[in-house]
Formats: C-alpha cells, sequence, structure tokens
C-alpha cells in the first residue's frame, strides 16, 4: 500500500498492528486513512460478532418473562406475586451488573469477555432446563435461578462499551445503534421460539427453553474467542463516571430513561402473563411481536431525535406511551382483546423510539455545557465526551431497574386490586411527569444553550 506523504500530512497513518495474534494496538478510528486501509474491517468483524453474542444476552435475559407463564402447565403452583417475582428479579440483577461489565473490557479485553460473559450465560440456562424439570421446587430456590438470568442483562453494557472504542464518533451513533437493537430483538426471538420448543415432542417441557440456547452459547463464545479483538488502548477512564455522577443531568436522564428503556424491558418480560391472565383465549403465540416492534423502532428514535430534535421526540414517545397504557385500560375494562393488543403494541413502539432519542440526547446536552469562549476548547470538549461516556454508562444501569419496577407494579396492583388497571393508571401519571420533566429542563426557552442543542 503507497502511504500519503505529501506536505498535508506531518506523518504516514500508524496501522493498526497486532502485539499477539488477538490484541491489536495503535488502532485509531479517527486516523481517516487508517481507518480505510484496515481499521472498518476489523470494527465490522468485532461488531457483527457482538450483535451475536448480545442477542443471546437479552434472549437468556427475557427467557423467564416467556417461562413464567407456563409454569402451571408443568406443574408449579406459585402466586401471581411470585411470578411477577420470578419476571422482575432478572432485571434486578442485570442493572446492578451493568456498572461492573462496563469496566470488564477495558479491564480483560473486548474479545476476551465476550468469550467469558457468553459462557457465563450457560449458568443460568443449564439452572433453568434442570429445575424447570423439577415442579417440587420451592419459590426461594427459583427465584434464585430466575436471578440468574441477569448476567444477560449485564452484557449489553460491555458489549456497548467494547464497540465503543472500535468506531470513529462520526460512525458511533449508527453502530451502537445498531448493537443495540440487534440485542433487543433477543427478547422478541426468545418469546417467538419458547412456545414452540416446549411442545415439541410429548407433553410441555420447561427445560427445553434452556437446553436449546446451550449450543448458541457455545458457538458465539467460539467465534468470539477465535475471530474477536483485544484492543490495546481501550481504557476504561473511573474519573468520567465520577464527573457525570455529580453533573445533575445525568440524574435527571438516567429518570427519563427508566421511563423508556425501563419501560421495554418491564413490558416485554411482563407482556406474555398479561396476556396469559388477561385473555387466555388467546394464547402466547404472538406474545413476542411487543418486544419485537420495540426492538425495531429503537434506531428510529436516533434518526428522528436527529431530525426533530431529542427532546421533542422523547416528549412525544411519553405521550405515546401514555395513549398506549389508557388504550390497554379501555381493552381491560370492556375486555376487547384488539383494542388491549393494538394498545399495547403502540406502547411497545413508543417505549422504542424514546431509547433511541433519549440515548441521543446524551451527548448533545454535555456538549451543550462547554463554553466556546477561552482558551482549551478542544481539551474541554474532549472532558465533555468522556463525562457523556459516564453518562451513557450510568442511565444504561439506571434505566435497567425499570425492568424490575414494572411487573412489580403489576404485582402490587393485582394484589390490592385484583386487576392490573390501577397500576397501568400510575404508569399514565409517571409518564406525564417525564415528560415535562424534559420538558423543562431541555426544551423549555428559558433553558438557553441545553434548549437550542437539544430541541
Amino acid at each position: 500500500m503507497s502511504v500519503d506523504v505529501s506536505p498535508g500530512r506531518l506523518a504516514p497513518p500508524t496501522l493498526p498492528a497486532r502485539r499477539t495474534k488477538r490484541w491489536i494496538e495503535h488502532f485509531d478510528p479517527e486516523d481517516r486513512e487508517a481507518w480505510f486501509a484496515s481499521g472498518r474491517g476489523i470494527a465490522r468483524r468485532n461488531l457483527v460478532l457482538s450483535i451475536f453474542a448480545e442477542f443471546l444476552g437479552f434472549a437468556v435475559w427475557g427467557l423467564w418473562g416467556i417461562v413464567v407463564p407456563q409454569l402451571a402447565s408443568a406443574g408449579f403452583s406459585f402466586t401471581v406475586d411470585e411470578q411477577f417475582w420470578l419476571i422482575a428479579i432478572p432485571s434486578l440483577v442485570g442493572a446492578t451488573l451493568r456498572i461492573p461489565y462496563t469496566f470488564a473490557v477495558p479491564t480483560f479485553g473486548g474479545r476476551n469477555w465476550s468469550s467469558v460473559s457468553a459462557l457465563l450465560l450457560l449458568i443460568p440456562t443449564s439452572a433453568l432446563a434442570f429445575f424447570t424439570s423439577r415442579p417440587e421446587t420451592p419459590f426461594s430456590v427459583m427465584l434464585v435461578v430466575a436471578g440468574l438470568a441477569g448476567v444477560g442483562g449485564g452484557n449489553f453494557a460491555s458489549s456497548m462499551a467494547n464497540i465503543s472504542f472500535f468506531y470513529p464518533e462520526r460512525e458511533k451513533g449508527k453502530a451502537l445503534g445498531l448493537n443495540a437493537a440487534g440485542g433487543n430483538i433477543g427478547t422478541a426471538a426468545i418469546q417467538f421460539a419458547v412456545p414452540i420448543v416446549i411442545v415439541t415432542g410429548a407433553g410441555i417441557s420447561l427445560g427445553r427453553a434452556g437446553l436449546m440456547m446451550i449450543p448458541l452459547i457455545l458457538v458465539a463464545a467460539l467465534l468470539a474467542w477465535r475471530f474477536m479483538d483485544n484492543l490495546a488502548e481501550a481504557k476504561a477512564d473511573p474519573r468520567s463516571f465520577a464527573v457525570a455522577a455529580q453533573n445533575r443531568h445525568t440524574w435527571v436522564i438516567s429518570f427519563l430513561y427508566i421511563g423508556t428503556f425501563g419501560s421495554f424491558i418491564g413490558y416485554s418480560g411482563a407482556f406474555p402473563t398479561l396476556l396469559k391472565s388477561q385473555f387466555p383465549e388467546m394464547g402466547l403465540s404472538i406474545a413476542f411481536l411487543g418486544a419485537l416492534v420495540g426492538s425495531l423502532a429503537r434506531p428510529f428514535g436516533g434518526l428522528l431525535a436527529d431530525h426533530f430534535g431529542g427532546a421533542r421526540v422523547t416528549i412525544a414517545s411519553y405521550a405515546g406511551m401514555a395513549l398506549g397504557a389508557a388504550g390497554a385500560i379501555v381493552g381491560l375494562q370492556q375486555h376487547l382483546f384488539v383494542v388491549f393488543f393494538a394498545s399495547f403494541l403502540g406502547l411497545f413502539v413508543a417505549s422504542g423510539v424514546g431509547n433511541g432519542s433519549t440515548y441521543r440526547m446524551i451527548p448533545a446536552v454535555f456538549q451543550a455545557g462547554v463554553d466556546p469562549a477561552g482558551e482549551g476548547l478542544a481539551a474541554r470538549r474532549s472532558a465533555a465526551r468522556k463525562a457523556a461516556a459516564g453518562c451513557l454508562g450510568i442511565a444504561g444501569a439506571v434505566g435497567a431497574f425499570g425492568g424490575f419496577l414494572i411487573p412489580r407494579g403489576f404485582a402490587a396492583s393485582t394484589s390490592m386490586s385484583g386487576g392490573i388497571v390501577p397500576a397501568l393508571v400510575v404508569f399514565i401519571a409517571v409518564y406525564v411527569v417525564m415528560a415535562a420533566t424534559t420538558w423543562w429542563n431541555y426544551q423549555r426557552s428559558s433553558a438557553g444553550v441545553l434548549a437550542a442543542a437539544v430541541i
């Protein structure tokens, strides 16, 4: 390859070099010549394999959402409250693991941790296969087994952190959007596959829901080990988390992300059980459509935010979720399945759009806080990017707690009133508060430069 040494370039590009077979040094995605020479190919290979591994992570994370409504058919006799605990606990564990998983990539290497984190999925799937075949298993043990699925939720954080090191800023949004959407679809895929797999052969065998994942997990771990790369330059900066944690916008956006991503995860887990309990005549074969449309809508949230502004799109997504919840209430009160189902699909679409638009607001908010006057502008912008990265990690973790709160909200509502309508009313009120919070902080004219950046 000829190297450009024209006067317009001070030095030839530093191309990525392998320190060992799977460790790469001098990987600089911002160097355009090195990027087009070899960096882009390396990044794409790692992205494809990362999407596959994260797809399986979300599938394992969402397993209990589709297993729980079928426990009674397999001989288990758990109360409604216990069933919602089994749905909620994986989200609680997954949200808690997201911060340490973020630091695992720079500590162990992206390729190494992708392989290890994939193999860790064997623990919850094997445990599910073993214990769901034994109806005598007590609830306390089953709760621990369900909690193990939370490792799938942690995979999202490490996967996103890893891919962010491979792509330049100008292409990072698209790459991370594909990575996130590909992972989210894992929830829909598992909800589609499990009802088919568990009835293959004689009777119902919930253990197959875990067993069918094991070969795919082994393939993902092998592919990651064989074809992914570790980057010597992939270094975590714990200070970015500290700086982000001291910025109030981190916590405002984390609160907003509970309403978008938390809603997606929470409703994805609870939707099959809601269908089973509220419209038992319809079966579970269409339950996967909610998670599917929510996953596919996520990339469009970012695109719409680029065109119309992150704050506007986020406010619209909360309005859509509120309308969807209101429609679901009408469907329940009049026992109209079409109204209930269509309303929930609209709710899922709105949550997916909100996921993309809320994430898109984060870099805009932090860059808007940089005063263009004075010296050291480049350094201050770099610091803002690092703080935004810290905010992404914190918001991703906090938002996932919504996946715990929504099923527990349905459980509390059912215990107190015998139905889920009160929970949906509360969720509508929360969406109104979140829309108002978005407007107050990021769209009203007196918000100044922040409003200009994100509306």
